[in-house]
């Protein structure tokens, strides 16, 4: 009877010509049209990092790479207007070779060494792979406009054309824009990915699952980290974002100060609203994203840095003073790799400030193996979480994952204690072997 029903409903709706609600595309699907469309345009060259450099070798233009995830809707609104509706934009794109990566497979991480945490990553270089400048920073899940813009993006790429002018007498100062080697040089040698992934996508089945994400070379990272219990800020606080310094900038300029804290470490290094800051180290800056390359491959523990300002026209040089410990100050709680380290130090739970009071909301817990150990210990979703191990009334998700992966050790008991319906219960649970 109910499937007459409905199939009288729907051949009603097909008479009387009702329209049914367009079907959203999968994922599958807008990963192969974005292809279609850009290599119909040819305005990109997609997916082709050779060619790109041959194109720049032949043609003396610096290049641009984009590195964007598809689909991604909230990089994809800052890209659609790059592309699409700036005309300032679309002049200085056509003065690079320019080169759109959707996918890290066999990425070469001597060279492209970022904030993999990012969906929206670019890189304007010369044609022998020397680096001119980043761009593309993110400090919130879904909200960008207080770190990249497109006017931004325009200043950084107009930064990168006068170096690219004046190269190669500049560049001896740029080699610190390139990083060390690394341990795996490309995404798909990592233990954790090397028995699912190659060096290609694979557009004759299932392009998805073939896609190594840029999350997951951190997610890499960590995991080979904790498994050598070498995880150290570096790596758990990666590319630190200049406001735990204090320092907040102005995300439609190059480097340009709109204020500082108070009592921060940049407001005691003399920064001032207004200041350009040019060069940070000796590198030359184009972005949020240069500053954050710089204090990335800065010692965690107390070091000082130069910075090379413009004030009122006149140049001037002030010293940033990194207390011991100053990457912790950042929130990793917005990263995507951060959910692999939930499960290793947190059970699976996901924590959130309690807007009600002291200690930290429980506000998702793993239901599934390996990510249900806070279930099976009788953690459930709003509880309030009060202490964890040592610590008593935590305010921040970022410092008892940190405490769980660099304290203690797998295997170690976990105890806690949470507030559920006013009454304090004791729980506790093992930190797993990675």
């Amino acid at each position: 009877m109910i499937r007459q029903v409905l199939a009288t409903m729907l051949l009603g709706g097909l008479l009387t010509g009702a329209v049914l609600p367009p079907q959203k595309p999968t994922r599958e699907d807008q990963v192969r049209n974005d292809k279609k469309k850009l290599e119909a345009e040819g305005y990109w060259l997609y997916n082709d990092l050779p060619r790109a450099f041959t194109d720049a070798k032949a043609s003396g233009k610096p290049i641009v790479v984009v590195l964007r995830c598809i689909p991604c809707e909230e990089c994809v609104k800052l890209d659609d207007d790059i592309i699409e509706a700036d005309p300032k934009m679309k002049a200085l794109l056509e003065q690079f070779v320019r080169v759109r990566v959707i996918a890290t497979n066999g990425l070469d991480l001597s060279l492209f060494q970022y904030d993999t945490d990012q969906s929206f990553a670019v890189f304007l270089l010369n044609a022998d792979g020397t680096v001119y400048g980043r761009y593309g920073t993110r400090s919130h899940r879904t909200e960008w406009q207080g770190d990249v813009s497109v006017e931004g993006m325009a200043k950084a790429m107009e930064g990168a054309l006068a170096l690219h002018k004046n190269y190669p007498k500049n560049k001896a100062q740029l080699a610190a824009k390139r990083g060390a080697v690394p341990a795996f040089a490309k995404p798909e040698l990592f233990p954790s990915l090397r028995a699912k992934y190659t060096p290609f996508l694979n557009y004759e089945g299932k392009v998805v699952p073939s896609c190594i994400h840029c999350h997951m070379i951190s997610e890499a990272q960590h995991t080979v980290a904790i498994q050598n219990r070498q995880l150290t800020d570096a790596l758990l606080f990666p590319y630190p974002h200049p406001k735990i310094l204090g320092l907040i900038l102005d995300p439609k300029e190059r480097p340009t100060v709109l204020r500082t804290e108070s009592g921060s470490p940049a407001a005691k290094a003399g920064f001032l609203p207004g200041d350009v800051i040019q060069t940070l180290e000796g590198q030359p800056l184009l972005s949020l994203a240069d500053m954050q390359w710089i204090l990335n491959t800065t010692p965690a523990e107390g070091a000082t840095l130069k910075a090379s300002v413009l004030r009122a026209g006149k140049p001037k040089l002030l010293t940033l003073t990194l207390s011991d410990g100053w990457r912790r100050r950042d929130d990793i709680s917005w990263r995507a790799s951060t959910w692999g380290l939930r499960r290793a130090a947190l059970g699976g739970m996901k924590l959130d400030p309690n807007p009600s009071g002291k200690g930290l909301l429980v506000g998702h817990v793993g239901q599934f193996g390996p990510h249900d150990l806070a279930k099976r210990a009788g953690l459930v979703k709003g509880d309030i979480l009060t202490s964890f191990d040592t610590i008593i009334n935590p305010v921040r998700e970022s410092d008892l994952i940190a405490h769980a992966l660099q304290v203690k050790k797998p295997g170690d008991t976990i105890p806690l204690t949470i507030q559920r319906g006013g009454k304090a219960l004791n729980l506790s649970f093992v930190l797993p072997t990675p």
